[in-house]
């Protein structure tokens, strides 16, 4: 029997991975922890932010509170939302740089422009 590799993961922890890329796998959502970079928003500023309706931001900061993605805290009727986990913030910064890489790239590869 073929022994796993190092550092491979069980069937359930392959779920849980894929189950967190899953909910990154939205734009409003990836808009919504862009906006929520460089400092906690009410939902009144990232609906702005956004140009998303209230009740759809709304929706989408409850399923990356149910993951653990931001926190959130009130005060008086606001609340306001905030990355609570900072290897968002990570993974995020690697998928774009590695995106612009890959456009940059693309683009020398087709040469000046006329």
């Amino acid at each position: 029997m073929a022994k796993d590799p190092p550092n491979s993961m069980n069937k359930k922890t392959l779920s849980l991975v894929a189950e967190r890329f899953k909910i990154l796998g939205d734009p409003l959502r990836l808009q919504i922890l862009q906006v929520l970079q460089e400092k906690e928003q009410s939902v009144g500023q990232i609906v702005d932010a956004t140009g998303a309706s209230q009740a759809n931001v709304s929706r989408h900061l409850q399923i990356l509170l149910r993951a653990r993605f931001v926190d959130r805290r009130k005060e008086g009727l606001n609340v306001f939302y905030r990355i609570s986990d900072p290897t968002v913030r990570d993974l995020c910064t690697v998928v774009c740089d590695s995106l612009a890489e890959r456009l940059s790239s693309d683009l020398s590869a087709l040469g000046p422009r006329d």
